[in-house]
């Protein structure tokens, strides 16, 4: 997923989606998350989901035992 391009007077991308497989759905939670057997403590991952995967991704990630937060997802407004 991306937020923005790396050229900074490019325009923001298209609305963000769900990490779901196959999803379309508009991103509305953010889903933090690390694999403690291979990542540090710092390092941290993001999925987006929809309202209807939040849970599915959430449970998929904890059922591994990956620490997981979860909050909701508020785009970065174009600072131009």
């Amino acid at each position: 997923m991306t937020l923005a391009s790396g050229d900074a007077d490019a325009p923001l991308a298209e609305t963000p989606i769900c990490s779901r497989a196959g999803c379309r759905n508009a991103a509305t939670t953010q889903i933090v998350w690390r694999n403690p057997r291979i990542h540090t403590a710092e390092r941290r991952k993001i999925w987006l989901a929809c309202d209807e995967h939040a849970g599915f991704l959430h449970d998929y990630l904890a059922s591994r035992r990956f620490p997981v937060e979860v909050s909701p997802f508020r785009r970065a407004e174009d600072p131009r």
